[in-house]
């Protein structure tokens, strides 16, 4: 379909004897906000691994728009990759992680501007404008000649999300990205990312955090060792979830019960 950003096809991921994902199917079109949810050990972040190519799929297909991702080989069902066909893809699909990984030695700025410079390879003044422009996306304007050791675990995943979105990527890639943070910093980095899926940004987002899918996810997805147990929208999943495995993972979230729904809501919209 024209609106199709991101389009997965019987994705399998082994480690050794090891079947990590056992055949995911999943699309993503544009403007979406998808949540994925589910048990450590599930499969979510080597989902995400594997759409950015951080991992290579076992087997199965990833469309990025309207273009097939690597090669069939002859007579096989695996796939070949070229590096450089990846490179290219790398830039379109933007991925922040449970960790920062800032440059210590660089300031915020010089932070954000790495990749527009050494990838794209734009001018420095743009590069640099760019950079002041997503920091400022990010509400970190007066934090850019900062360097990440003065900045709060906050601040620094901000930085990374801002650095994600000055390569403009296609869709963005959330791996967790508050479970490094102290519990008061969590609200900043979720309320920047409700900002970018208001704006319209696709993003596919493995998190834990359930009032942030509940108020801005446009579906949610239920990884169960390693295949999609249960997706819908956010009421349908997080309030009358149909599988009885997917009840069980709720039970565990004592803070997200129907009476708090709302609530639980407004406070990730605040």
């Amino acid at each position: 379909m024209e609106d199709e950003v991101l389009r997965v096809e019987n994705l399998h991921k082994s480690f050794g004897t090891v079947e990590v994902l056992k055949g995911i199917d999943l699309t993503v079109r544009r403007g979406e906000a998808v949540v994925v949810i589910g048990s450590s050990g599930s499969g979510k972040s080597t989902l995400l691994r594997c759409l950015n190519f951080l991992e290579r799929p076992s087997r199965g297909r990833i469309v990025l728009g309207d273009t097939p991702v690597g090669r069939s080989r002859p007579g096989g069902a695996l796939t070949q990759y070229g590096e450089r066909e990846l490179c290219r893809l790398r830039a379109r699909v933007g991925m922040v992680f449970q960790h920062f990984n800032l440059f210590p030695h660089m300031t915020a700025l010089e932070n954000v501007m790495e990749g527009p410079r050494t990838v794209l390879r734009l001018p420095r003044p743009e590069v640099r404008e760019r950079a002041r422009h997503f920091l400022a996306r990010v509400g970190l304007a007066e934090k850019a000649e900062s360097y990440p050791s003065q900045l709060s675990g906050g601040q620094q995943q901000r930085v990374a999300i801002a650095r994600a979105l000055a390569m403009n990527p296609e869709i963005m890639l959330f791996d967790e990205v508050t479970s490094a943070l102290d519990p008061e910093l969590v609200g900043e980095v979720l309320r920047t990312m409700r900002e970018l899926a208001e704006d319209g940004m696709t993003m596919l987002v493995v998190t834990h955090e359930l009032g942030f899918a509940y108020a801005v996810a446009n579906r949610v997805v239920f990884i169960h060792q390693g295949r999609i147990h249960e997706a819908g929208s956010p009421a349908e999943v997080l309030l009358r979830p149909r599988m009885a495995r997917t009840r069980e993972f709720l039970a565990g979230f004592s803070q997200f019960r129907l009476p708090d729904a709302a609530q639980i809501s407004e406070e990730v919209r605040g």
